[in-house]
């Protein structure tokens, strides 16, 4: 048998992905499980949760043929945040699981912000407003349009959780990924009462909340069957796949920030205190290490916005496994600002800085002239701006990193790490793991396996990031002017959305005399 090594499990939206991990760091091998996402109507996304469990024996499976030498020694599990997973009694999914990019419940979260008494006691409760993404206003969905459904509802988890209720049969979670639920004090590190009294939510539908390194469950011998891991492997708490993707790049100490490109994009920023902006547009959560947090600012279609486009516009490029680089070689032989071009990339509504769950995407400034090289260069563009919005909100609110590490779809070109380093401002870096949250999910399982004391000494011993990669100044300059122009273009996103439930509250968008609200 060879050295033990750490599985790295994250249950994304496109996919399930198997990591192995050596205790020194080196990636042993990888697997992934593709997945279908449902969009019954505009708006509205969901997956059915036994697919998840489906991929992921798969992907671990798929690891054991390559490597049936491996011991694992335990295991991580991240996860796609705030998807709600909803079983009756004896553990059987209900419906298909709502997303987060769900958009159904604008009414839920109007009902949450009445009987909560408004916005502020939602930032006193939960640090966050009520938006259409997170769990609460699904289970409040759930009651008001399916009831029989709702009848027979026993427990609500979170996508990585149920993978580990699958595997360990405990129900569990933990604060990173509680903090995305609304109905978890990020400041208190609990379960709100008080929200969940409001809206008359029982605490009795939530799971036990662990630490993110803690040892919360093993492998029962039905899963082992199933997945060719040892009865009683570990099981640790895992954490959100944000939280997990700034760990796997060592974002984990204040003063660094993270953008991230997956089916969604962030900018993440970690704080030694819960810091809340007093308008709520950037999010506050609990971080996978003890006494740490993190704000952070969500494009709900980032690599989302891109694969679509390549999918619908580049369908000749479809059977080559180079799509993506042919198409950034395309787009960088177009000037910034792509001639005129604007793209807003809110497919499934926008979070930040919007909060607009009924915003819809656009292709603006089209004429004869433009080519799809013209197009791709604007939805890359459109992401970028899109993120910085978020990264706008950070610094206003007194977070102002020197440099932004970048992981994910828009680290992994050179062309990608320069438009961003231009449109945002900043040098940028890379670390030397690729593998997102599912290699954070493996550190922590180093961690629970003793192989590290905490999560910063595990990422100190196996991340190393790249020199700094600066922004030309003259293109940097050349940015203003079609930033602008996105910026001003929000309002053709509306028009649209007309036919939806109602408008979403609109984004507090002039947070100039706005000062940060610190949590005791």
């Amino acid at each position: 048998m060879g050295e033990p090594v750490l599985l790295g499990l994250d249950v994304g939206t496109s996919g399930v992905k198997a990591l192995l991990v050596s205790p020194s760091g080196e990636v042993e091998d990888a697997a992934t499980t593709p997945l279908a996402l449902s969009t019954p109507r505009p708006g509205w996304a969901e997956q059915d949760p036994e697919s998840w469990w489906n991929a992921a024996i798969s992907s671990m499976r798929a690891l054991q043929a390559k490597r049936p030498t491996a011991t694992v020694a335990a295991i991580g599990i991240s996860g796609q945040m705030h998807s709600s997973v909803l079983l009756d009694r004896s553990g059987q999914v209900i419906r298909p699981a709502l997303l987060w990019c769900d958009g159904r419940t604008t009414a839920e979260c109007a009902e949450i912000t009445e009987r909560a008494g408004g916005e502020e006691r939602l930032r006193d409760w939960v640090c966050n407003p009520a938006l259409e993404g997170f769990t609460l206003p699904k289970i409040l969905w759930l009651r008001n349009r399916e009831p029989e459904a709702y009848s027979r509802l026993a427990t609500v988890l979170l996508a990585k959780d149920f993978i580990r209720f699958r595997l360990t049969r405990t129900i569990a979670t933990e604060p990173s990924d509680a903090s995305g639920t609304l109905m978890f004090d990020p400041a208190h590190v609990r379960w709100s009462h008080e929200l969940l009294s409001a809206v008359g939510v029982p605490l009795t539908l939530l799971p036990d909340v662990g630490g993110s390194a803690d040892v919360l469950g093993r492998i029962t011998p039905e899963a082992a069957a199933l997945t060719g891991l040892p009865a009683g492997t570990p099981v640790v708490g895992g954490g959100a796949d944000n939280a997990c993707g700034a760990a796997g790049v060592g974002a984990i100490t204040p003063g660094d920030a993270v953008a991230s490109w997956g089916t969604s994009g962030t900018v993440l920023a970690p704080t030694a205190q819960p810091l809340v902006d007093p308008a709520m547009r950037a999010h506050t959560f609990c971080h996978v290490a003890p006494n740490l947090w993190y704000l952070m600012g969500v494009v709900l279609s980032a690599g989302g916005a891109f694969s679509w486009y390549r999918e619908q516009f580049a369908r000749d490029l479809a059977a080559s496994s180079d799509a993506s680089r042919l198409l950034d070689e395309e787009a960088s032989g177009v000037a910034p600002g792509a001639d005129g071009v604007t793209f807003l990339p809110y497919l499934q509504g926008e979070r930040t800085p919007h909060r607009d769950a009924s915003a819809r995407g656009a292709f603006l400034g089209l004429s004869l002239a433009h080519t799809r090289a013209h197009l791709t260069r604007a939805v890359l563009e459109g992401v970028c701006f899109a993120l910085r919005d978020s990264l706008s909100i950070l610094q206003e609110l007194g977070m102002a990193p020197r440099h932004l590490l970048l992981t994910g779809g828009g680290a992994r070109s050179a062309f990608l790490r320069r438009l961003q380093s231009e449109v945002y401002g900043l040098p940028v870096t890379t670390v030397n793991r690729e593998e997102g949250p599912a290699y954070g999910a493996a550190l922590l399982a180093a961690v629970g396996a003793g192989v590290f004391p905490d999560i910063a000494a595990a990422a100190r011993a196996t991340l190393a990031r790249a020199p700094l990669e600066y922004p030309d100044p003259r293109a940097q300059v050349s940015y203003r002017e079609p930033y602008e122009r996105f910026r001003a273009s929000y309002a053709a996103a509306r028009p649209a959305a007309r036919g939806m439930d109602r408008p979403a509250s609109p984004a507090r968008a002039d947070a100039r005399e706005a000062t940060i609200v610190q949590r005791a």
